[in-house]
């Protein structure tokens, strides 16, 4: 079977010092549509980990010294691999994580785009050189790599995070120690073969798999060796790691959590707004950082904007991910199922109606089916918790200074969407929200050319874009004397 097949072709022990090694435990991946296992990987202790570590300081200075060419070059063979093994990668995404085959292999391609773009950007390092103003000397500035790095990735998207991370380390010349999610570690072994098949020497990425996080990533924090950390994940565990990092102040880049709001005014055009909606809302069946987690309308739209968004919610298939037509797939476990039905059910006892959907499907696996609440009030648990799921939660606006007001009203920040037809208002709006990122007129603001990251408790630091690379780059001045 092709399943089955795809499975196989994933190494499942270690990758250290670009050998493959066995570990004395192993953890289970499981189909989260079925909630069988698929196969077994490697369960790192911490002893491994550290020479995961040893293996990348031991190769940082003869990476570090490669020309920024040989680092492209590198990247843009990753890139055409993995253009070239989409559908494998595709189906193996799709087995450990849920997301139909469609947009598996977008996220491929996706994936794919972070390794060129930063291909392109290792043979643009640069530095400067002026004259001292009161004369004498010049100064020279230069930019290096940070250093052996440490990459966390999350399960939703476990082979473009991967990349979004890797691909500036590689470029900037740094080593890495990279820890995939338990849930979904397939992906990135899967990149580890893509990555020595592309040329990358021994020792530059290392993968470490674990289902005891802290156990592992906490003494190589601590060990002083790594000085870069790129994390996404929750705010609560981001908070963790700052804290860690802070006692060898290691250099961080945080990607958190989110409560994106969804803002439609009066003057938007509806039919735009629900496309945009239904793509901010349901792409990844709703796992997304990014994802509309609160759609506030216009009171005078909201009637017509509902409807039309709930008879595209309840016409979304619900199935597992390899199924032909699947738009709404399993979400990761049964935590996750467990959660959205707890926000659900507190919202709708807080006095919020239910459209479309609003109960788990009784069916093997963890799914849960495209669901529409409108009325939902500013004091629902929704509101305020990211709801990863595929729950629309609708409410009702009056001005646009409500508007704004409503949508800075959380601790996060990392994206927001605005509606209108009118300019003024959406530049406006736009400087006024409290984000990092705005979609103004479109449901998908992630780029690998753009700078993707958010502010307040959504995290430090930007991936993508001209700026991503500077996460993995040190500035140094060297005074000359003439």
């Amino acid at each position: 079977m092709l399943e089955e097949a795809a499975i196989a072709s994933v190494q499942t022990g270690l990758f250290i010092g670009g050998k493959w090694r066995d570990s004395a435990r192993t953890m289970p991946v499981h189909d989260p549509s079925t909630g069988q296992i698929l196969c077994t990987v490697a369960d790192a202790d911490a002893a491994e980990a550290r020479e995961a570590l040893d293996a990348a300081v031991a190769a940082q200075p003869s990476w570090a010294a490669t020309t920024p060419r040989e680092r492209s070059t590198i990247l843009m063979n990753a890139h055409r691999l993995l253009l070239e093994n989409v559908d494998r990668l595709a189906l193996v995404m799709t087995l450990e994580m849920g997301k139909p085959l469609t947009e598996a292999r977008g996220e491929i391609t996706y994936a794919a785009e972070f390794f060129r773009w930063f291909a392109e950007e290792a043979v643009r390092i640069d530095g400067g050189y002026m004259t001292a103003p009161g004369g004498g000397s010049r100064f020279l500035v230069t930019r290096q790599p940070v250093g052996p790095s440490l990459l966390i990735t999350p399960w939703n998207f476990p082979m473009a995070m991967g990349t979004r991370k890797i691909g500036p380390a590689i470029a900037a010349g740094c080593t890495s120690v990279i820890k995939p999610a338990a849930q979904t570690p397939l992906s990135i072994l899967a990149l580890a073969d893509i990555l020595t098949e592309a040329g990358l020497p021994d020792g530059v990425v290392n993968v470490v798999t674990t289902s005891s996080p802290d156990e592992v990533i906490t003494p190589l924090i601590l060990d002083g060796r790594a000085r870069k950390l790129s994390f996404t994940g929750s705010t609560k565990v981001g908070k963790h790691l700052l804290e860690l990092c802070a006692r060898t102040v290691m250099r961080t880049s945080m990607e958190l959590g989110g409560n994106a709001p969804f803002l439609v005014f009066d003057d938007a055009n509806l039919d735009d707004a629900v496309d945009g909606a239904m793509a901010a809302k349901m792409r990844n069946i709703g796992q997304a950082c990014t994802a509309a987690n609160r759609i506030l309308v216009h009171s005078s739209v909201a009637e017509e904007f509902t409807r039309k968004l709930t008879q595209r919610m309840e016409a979304l298939p619900v199935g597992r991910g390899t199924e032909d037509g699947v738009v709404v797939g399993p979400l990761i476990d049964e935590a996750a199922v467990a959660k959205v039905s707890s926000l659900v059910a507190d919202a709708i006892d807080r006095g919020a109606s239910v459209l479309t959907g609003g109960e788990a499907l009784d069916r093997p696996g963890n799914f849960y089916p495209a669901t529409v609440l409108t009325g939902v009030p500013d004091d629902a648990e929704m509101c305020h918790n990211e709801i990863f799921g595929p729950v629309a939660a609708i409410s009702t606006f009056e001005t646009e200074a409500e508007a704004v007001e409503r949508a800075n009203d959380t601790p996060y920040g990392l994206v927001a969407y605005v509606y209108t037809e009118s300019l003024k208002r959406g530049i406006r709006v736009c400087e006024a929200l409290e984000s990092g990122m705005v979609g103004l007129n479109q449901g998908v603001v992630s780029n690998p050319a753009a700078p993707f990251g958010g502010v307040k408790e959504s995290g430090l630091g930007r991936e993508g874009g001209t700026t991503g690379i500077d996460e993995f780059l040190e500035t140094k001045y060297i005074g000359v004397a003439v």
